[in-house]
């Protein structure tokens, strides 16, 4: 087992508080938006070990340690099914401000689309490449603080009446579009005529409507907000047809394939499978193909689902997903209680959010994170709160 030391993202909208109070330092203020942890090579995480013939122990990245020996690492069954790497990426996401809205592929989808791109020699670096690898990227927001986000399309009549009530005339020809039937042809063709008109109507259309959510407030408040961080994108309007979604300390949101989402603000814990593959479809600078995401999203009303953990005998309190790449749960651990054994013979990283566990022979304190190996034996003790990432193998 070993400590981590990760790298936190400066991303500019990320929180300059939420982070910094977590692991009890000083605020630089600058944003600070995730910290990563994992063997993500944009940035994995680094521990102390010796390796080799040297006996001096050096730091280094979790890649470089798992790929000199991966059985060891991450245990034969996860290695036969995902292959020689982590596949899963741990982080804190602290949210000062709205996230671009986005959507993922699902495998096949990537998979296609990254041998598309690479067969027509789209460098991976260029703004306007869309598969960055051939994975898949489902993810889990887990809430520390009181979260905001928005999560699969609404029923069109809620968002129709939404979008009726800012009595903005230029929006008219949505709010009919979304009384059609069926419903899925009338969301895609809604969200088509977002993302195609004209730039410059687009543009005075959401100023329009964000001062008419100002104005009426309350449930269209955080369209106002949004607008305010996205003058004029096309995602503001985009956004009215999604589930706003409120989640409390503990709550948390899965975000499959092909579902649109943004978060909004406050502090998570996230998972994902290990990849960079996003589809954009508003409130961000960066490159929208249209067709590709039009081919991605699922059009179809959803209940965002929010998650509750499911308690076991054993205290541990998972997170129930439908993927296999990463496995989230939580340990509220109390003092004088018996010590919990966390060995498993998949790989592991422990995350501790409150309190001052022990985890093996390390004491914990919020924001710490270990990398446990397949099999080998850890147990924990003491106060506070941990979270483990896996993998089902």
């Amino acid at each position: 087992m070993d400590r981590l030391s990760n790298t936190v993202r400066p991303y500019a909208w990320g929180s300059t508080t939420a982070i910094p109070e977590l692991l009890g330092v000083a605020p630089t203020g600058e944003p600070q938006a995730e910290m990563w942890m994992g063997a993500h090579p944009g940035a994995p995480s680094r521990l102390t070990r010796i390796s080799g013939a040297s006996e001096t122990p050096t730091e280094q990245p979790l890649t470089e340690i798992i790929a000199a020996d991966p059985e060891r690492e991450l245990g034969p069954a996860a290695v036969e099914k995902f292959g020689p790497r982590l596949p899963f990426l741990l982080k804190l996401l602290a949210a000062g401000a709205p996230l671009s809205l986005q959507v993922h592929p699902d495998l096949e989808q990537a998979k296609k689309g990254y041998e598309d791109e690479e067969r027509r020699s789209v460098p991976i670096d260029a703004p306007h490449r869309t598969y960055k690898d051939a994975n898949h990227k489902p993810e889990l927001i887990c809430a520390l603080t009181p979260f905001e986000g928005l999560c699969g399309f609404r029923r069109p009549t809620e968002a129709a009446q939404a979008m009726a009530a800012l009595g903005v005339d230029s929006l008219k020809p949505y709010v009919d579009l979304l009384g059609a039937h069926p419903e899925e042809a009338a969301l895609r063709e809604v969200l088509t005529a977002i993302l195609t008109a004209d730039p410059v109507e687009m543009a005075e259309t959401v100023t329009a409507a964000a001062a008419a959510a100002e104005r009426l407030g309350g449930a269209h408040a955080p369209y106002a907000r949004i607008a305010h961080h996205f003058p004029g994108d096309p995602g503001v309007i985009a956004a009215m047809l999604l589930n706003y979604v409120q989640l409390q300390p503990g709550e948390a949101l899965f975000l499959g394939a092909g579902v649109p989402h943004a978060y909004l603000g406050g502090l998570g814990v996230e998972i994902m499978a290990n990849s960079d593959n996003v589809l954009r479809c508003g409130l961000t600078p960066k490159h929208i193909d249209v067709p590709e995401l039009l081919r991605i999203v699922r059009f179809e009303a959803t209940d965002p689902g929010i998650l509750r953990p499911e308690a076991s005998s054993s205290g541990e309190e998972l997170y129930e997903t439908p993927v296999d790449e990463f496995r989230l749960s939580r340990f509220d651990l109390s003092p004088g209680a018996a010590p919990v054994d966390l060995t498993r013979s998949t790989p592991q990283i422990l995350l501790c959010t409150a309190g001052a566990p022990r985890v093996g022979t390390l004491d914990l304190t919020p924001g710490a994170s270990v990398f446990v190996p397949s099999g080998e034996s850890v147990e924990a003790s003491g106060t506070g709160t941990l979270f483990r990432a896996t993998v089902m193998a």
